[in-house]
């Protein structure tokens, strides 16, 4: 092979090799985007619909952003997370009963944490954002995003529903 031939070879698999960078490069920054963009937005299979303006009229923007865009607060930031009350942790976007004060306890990650939910109270999609697989967590009338569900909880279930305390709101049992 000459100089000539080894060049224009060279020079072609390299700007093959760019565009395929480019190609993937391309995917990935979607892909960012796409977490970014509001989570689960309006949706007609939910009980409780409203556009993304309505949203961000009902809740205060922290909530919205962990809502509607799959945000996460802050660890040891939400002052549910040392509520010992008994009672009944529902969704902060429409009120939905969740979990009850019966199953909360201290995973020590700075989150509300639950080992069980209400029945029928929540829904799971799975989250591949920021390289990690997890299970994400619903509101099963609104779509709101909760947090995420681990497997490292304690008996009898085994799992830890971990949810941002702006997500949630407390109701406390009536004596």
């Amino acid at each position: 092979m000459n100089r000539r031939a080894f060049l224009t070879t060279s020079t072609a698999f390299v700007g093959i090799s760019t565009a395929f960078v480019g190609v993937l490069m391309t995917g990935f920054v979607r892909s960012r985007l796409a977490v970014a963009a509001p989570s689960p937005g309006p949706a007609t299979h939910y009980r409780v619909v409203h556009t993304n303006a309505e949203w961000r009229k009902l809740l205060s923007p922290a909530a919205y952003r962990i809502l509607r865009q799959a945000g996460t607060e802050p660890p040891f930031s939400s002052p549910l997370l040392h509520e010992d009350r008994v009672g009944i942790f529902n969704c902060a976007g429409c009120a939905l009963p969740l979990y009850s004060s019966a199953t909360k306890y201290d995973s020590g990650t700075g989150w509300p944490s639950f080992w069980n939910h209400l029945p029928g109270a929540i829904l799971t999609s799975e989250d591949d954002s920021f390289g990690m697989q997890r299970t994400e967590v619903h509101c099963s009338q609104c779509g709101g995003h909760l947090g995420h569900v681990f497997r490292d909880g304690p008996p009898p279930t085994g799992l830890r529903y971990c949810m941002n305390g702006l997500a949630l709101s407390f109701i406390p049992r009536r004596a």
